[in-house]
């Protein structure tokens, strides 16, 4: 019986899950893991991630941030078809945390304890997938050291491999009684298991032993003590007799005892391609029972909305009589429409504050400096205009200077101030070899503009002219909001560990232009290895 796995695969946050995490809004739990817990979220534009949050008990370790950093710079190498693709991380947060992007489809591992083991042709299709997954890992330098069948997701239209070279960092995967080997036992190759060198052909193992899975509906090696079962894999030839006679001659060649007679990623692809023909695309079509329908994912988390005041009711008024009575019902009416106008306009107003996006904030901030000049307002024009009309002596004070400044103070000015044009440039990207000026050319392959992006111990925002400071509050700030925040000690050297996606910096330019960078992404997980980056919108308020 087919099922619909929504509820399953998206479980509620419960009271101990935060709301956020770096600026990314979690819309349910997907899961727990030995790392820690797993959160659907979404990217500004819309597109689900999964964010993995690190266990507490583990971030006061400095070898395990050490060996997260590292695993992360080397999992952003890594872009691959068959691979679920990191896309944001940072070991130094609190707690750290990464995202990937999220594959909708159950593991290879719930799949088969739900419907049994796979037929040879999505046996077949898996493996070539996976083994192209692991040539994009192992072109990159990786090794995934625990590739087995909860870490292969059945998508749609493929098989994903995910924590490739993410699960080593943990130090807390099952290991032997003596503690020096990392993996599943179940999926470890002999060298592996006996703690000895790893290279990409114990991937190569372990692919095989996900394929005997998928295929057996149970590990080839057996379950039991990991002791137990990593003697047999070390000491004892597997038993293929079990095997369907197509997979029994590549699943051998997987699994042979020395890790330089085994196939490549590559062969194993051209293989399983030989023997599909003409089924090679058909394998989402086989697997698709296996599946089940492809879970509805919730929509992002919007920001808080905020709570609107009450609107204030009109006075009742007497119903007159006589011939005022028409004049009375017009202008009662127009008093309702216009309590109708403005309800209205306050319901636009928080709507548009809870749906917008950062172009929508960019293109809105750019209107309002170019279309709403600072100064009086219309009522006060109106008032400035009454006085300069009226007669000199009743709009200016006596004086002694014999009348020479009679009336001056009523004189309208020739000719007002133009207000700060705004200029939007959206997706700035700042890296460790380039910059950006507040001035044009906004962008600059040199490190020469005002703004760079400097990495030692953590990473920062650097100038040499340029004060910034990070703004804190509701999101949205224009130009008088960067101006308030900007009269409180703004520096030449923002650090960015408080920052995350959202975070909004105000910028004041010696020549008196205001600009606000808004952060989109983040990713400065390793500040010492040259892989830092941060992208933004940047808008600027030009001085005329």
């Amino acid at each position: 019986m087919q099922r619909d796995n929504t509820t399953e695969v998206f479980q509620p946050l419960q009271a101990d899950d935060p709301p956020a995490v770096a600026g990314y809004r979690l819309a349910a739990r997907l899961g727990a893991g030995g790392m820690g817990r797993v959160y659907l979220s979404h990217t500004p534009g819309g597109r689900p991630v999964a964010i993995k949050v690190v266990r507490p008990e583990l971030t006061d370790s400095p070898a395990f941030r050490h060996r997260f950093r590292r695993e992360i710079k080397a999992a952003r190498r890594v872009r691959g078809a068959y691979t679920a693709e990191l896309i944001d991380a940072d070991a130094d947060g609190v707690p750290p945390w990464l995202a990937t992007l999220y594959v909708p489809g159950p593991s290879l591992a719930e799949a088969v304890a739900r419907r049994g083991p796979l037929p040879v042709p999505a046996v077949l299709w898996l493996m070539a997938g996976v083994a192209e997954a692991l040539q994009a890992i192992h072109g990159a330098g990786i090794v995934h050291r625990d590739l087995k069948p909860s870490n292969v997701l059945l998508a749609a239209d493929g098989p994903r491999v995910i924590d490739f070279g993410i699960s080593l960092a943990s130090g807390i995967t099952r290991q032997t009684e003596t503690g020096t080997a990392l993996g599943t036992p179940s999926y470890m190759s002999p060298e592996q298991a006996s703690a000895g060198e790893l290279t990409a052909a114990t991937d190569v193992f372990a692919l095989g032993q996900t394929a005997a899975f998928a295929a057996l509906g149970e590990p080839l090696y057996g379950d039991g003590p990991s002791v137990g079962v990593l003697y047999r894999i070390v000491h004892s030839e597997p038993d293929l007799s079990r095997l369907p006679p197509q997979l029994r001659p590549l699943i051998a060649r997987c699994l042979a005892a020395a890790p330089e007679e085994r196939a490549t990623p590559a062969e194993i692809v051209h293989w399983c391609r030989q023997r599909l023909g003409e089924d090679a695309g058909a394998g989402p079509a086989v697997w698709r029972e296996f599946t089940g329908p492809e879970p509805t994912v919730p929509d992002p988390v919007p920001d808080p909305t905020p709570v609107l005041p009450p609107l204030p009711q009109p006075a009742a008024l007497p119903w007159p009589t006589a011939p005022d009575a028409r004049r009375s019902r017009t202008r009662r009416t127009a008093l309702v429409t216009a309590v109708a106008v403005t309800a209205g306009a306050l319901l636009l107003t928080g709507l548009t504050w809870t749906v917008m996006d950062a172009m929508d904030r960019i293109r809105d901030r750019a209107t309002s400096a170019s279309t709403t000049p600072p100064g009086p307002t219309a009522s006060s024009s109106a008032s400035a205009s009454a006085s300069a009309s009226a007669p000199a002596s009743a709009s200016a004070p006596a004086s002694n200077d014999g009348g020479r400044t009679r009336g001056r103070a009523s004189r309208p000015p020739t000719t007002a101030p133009k207000p700060p044009q705004a200029v939007a440039y959206p997706f700035q990207m700042l890296t460790e070899k380039n910059s950006m000026s507040i001035k044009e050319p906004i962008e600059r392959e040199d490190r020469k503009g005002d703004i760079r992006l400097v990495c030692k111990e953590t990473c920062g925002l650097e100038s040499g002219a340029s004060r910034m400071q990070l703004r804190y509050g509701k999101p949205g700030a224009g130009l008088d909001e960067c101006r308030a925040t900007l009269d409180f000690e703004p520096t030449r050297r923002l650090s960015l560990t408080l920052a995350a996606a959202g975070s909004e910096i105000c910028v004041r330019h010696p020549s008196g232009d205001i600009a606000l960078f808004v952060i989109q992404v983040k990713s400065t997980a390793m500040p010492q290895g040259g892989y830092s980056f941060v992208t933004g919108d940047l808008t600027v308020w030009r001085t005329p």
